[in-house]
């Protein structure tokens, strides 16, 4: 039987939770994180992706949880895993890593009705110093998107935060792809934007629960969905980087449900 949903929706119909919801996207977080902790040592030269995505299946459900993913509008997979200049929804299989690939490895889980989501970048073997520096000022992106969630700020907030930072970088951000509302189901309101104006869009209030996932390319913004409808492409074959978390707005500030146990969302490779 389907979970009755809790809280209410707000004037821009987004779901506000009430303080006892938080429990439970803590745990699945925590869950959803512990499996990125446990597979960043199986990231390697010579590893299929399809060998991967094994291991993180097992490990969810290991745990008495369930993949979101698996059989989500047809996806057979318990991860998205994106290398190079993949910008997201990177299906696993047969694909071998090579020394030098770059990877963010999605996973989303579902524990006791609730979604823990998130994602991270690993490498495969030695790490080029341009890679490096894109996945350090998309990580950095991301924390100050967070650092803008207070209650009487808005999602605009968030967006220019990230981007202000990626452009004075000379980097890009993706637009075809943002953040989203999340708790007792995969997928909500709001739509979370990675670049904006300060002061526009809905405000942030306590009990709103969203991911912030900025996907961050060393060459332009553009994209392309290739023929298997899910694999996202940057159009100049540049690289790209993504980090994701969960996170729950709090009367003083906000939650981050998706915070590594082990310490190791950042650097991954140095873990």
């Amino acid at each position: 039987m389907a979970r009755a949903s809790t809280g209410f929706l707000n004037k821009d119909g987004i779901r506000i939770h009430p303080a006892e919801d938080f429990a439970g996207m803590h745990a699945s977080g925590q869950l959803a994180a512990q499996c990125l902790d446990m597979i960043g040592e199986y990231v390697k030269p010579g590893v299929t992706t399809g060998e991967l995505d094994a291991r993180i299946q097992a490990f969810i459900e290991d745990a008495g949880a369930t993949s979101a993913t698996i059989g989500y509008r047809g996806y057979e997979h318990a991860s998205c895993i994106s290398i190079n200049h993949v910008v997201c929804h990177g299906i696993p299989g047969a694909k071998v890593l090579k020394d030098g690939d770059i990877l963010n490895i999605d996973v989303t889980c579902i524990l006791d009705g609730w979604f823990g989501d998130t994602s991270r970048m690993y490498v495969a073997g030695k790490l080029s110093r341009r890679d490096e520096r894109l996945i350090e000022v998309t990580h950095e992106s991301l924390m100050l998107g967070i650092a803008a969630v207070k209650p009487g700020n808005t999602f605009g907030d968030i967006g220019a935060a990230i981007q202000q930072y990626a452009e004075s970088h000379r980097m890009s951000v993706v637009r075809d792809f943002c953040g989203h509302g999340l708790g007792q189901v995969f997928h909500a309101a709001p739509n979370v934007l990675h670049y904006g104006r300060p002061g526009t869009l809905a405000e942030l209030e306590p009990g709103m629960f969203f991911t912030i996932e900025p996907m961050i390319n060393l060459g332009r913004a553009s994209t392309k969905v290739l023929a298997d409808g899910w694999t996202a492409v940057t159009k100049d074959k540049k690289n790209t980087a993504q980090f994701e978390h969960s996170i729950g707005v709090t009367e003083e500030g906000c939650e981050i449900f998706t915070l590594s146990p082990a310490g190791k969302f950042y650097p991954s490779w140095g873990a």
